[in-house]
Parts: structure tokens; sequence; C-alpha cells
């Protein structure tokens, strides 16, 4: 099936990884993401849109599909990208997607931390 991207402006262009590769290469600048990362977001985007089932994706939504796989890739970058693909006004728009990262990553640690060790003492002594 051909994927194609319902641009704004009412015109159809079938989608192309390369720009989805191209806009997040600007993200990662100075990162620690090399091609082959950004090869396997690329195809992570691509495969999400075609999961959906639609022939014809509205741009927009590429931009949200880019979001989960960049911010698993490198955190820095997701910002960078979201504060544009966003239009992050002020800093507070940051410090709000910060701390969401924050509570992203520290439920994340306690899904993979077994419930006993979340609760014991760093002392290693008796609680009694």
């Amino acid at each position: 099936m051909q994927l194609t991207v319902l641009k704004r402006n009412g015109t159809e262009e079938l989608f192309n990884r390369e720009k989805v590769i191209a806009g997040v290469r600007k993200a990662c600048k100075g990162r620690p993401v090399d091609d082959s990362d950004l090869a396997v977001l690329g195809q992570r985007v691509e495969d999400g849109l075609r999961a959906r089932g639609m022939a014809a994706i509205p741009s927009d939504q590429i931009g949200v599909a880019i979001l989960k796989p960049l911010r698993d890739l490198d955190p820095i970058a997701y910002l960078r990208f979201a504060s544009v693909y966003r239009n992050y006004d002020s800093i507070d728009d940051f410090a709000d997607e910060i701390d969401r990262l924050r509570d992203e990553t520290a439920n994340a640690d306690d899904a993979e931390t077994p419930v006993e060790d979340r609760y014991s003492t760093s002392s290693h002594q008796p609680l009694f």
C-alpha cells in the first residue's frame, strides 16, 4: 500500500521516510545519535503510520508519530523537536515537558523494579 501525506495546503504527496529523518536529524545535531539510529526511527515512524490502516495521513499526524520514537531515542532531541512542533512559547512550556519526561522515566523505572525492591531500605538494617 502506498502511503500518502495530506499537506495543509490540500495537496498530497507520497510519504518519504527520508524527509522524516531529515527533520529529526536537525533536532539530533550534537547528540549521540548516528545514522543507523535515525534509520530505525524512520522505520518505526513509517511502520506506526502504516499500522493505522489509512492510505492518506494528515501531515500533522506525522509529527505526532515522530514524538514517541524520538523521546525513546534521545530526550534532548525530543525536547528540541517538540519545542518546534508544538510551538513552545515560554520557558514554562519547556519546564512542563521536562516534568512529563521525568514522570514517565520514574514510572518506567518503577515498572522495571520488583515491588519488594521499591520499598527496601538502603541501609539494609531491620525495620523493627
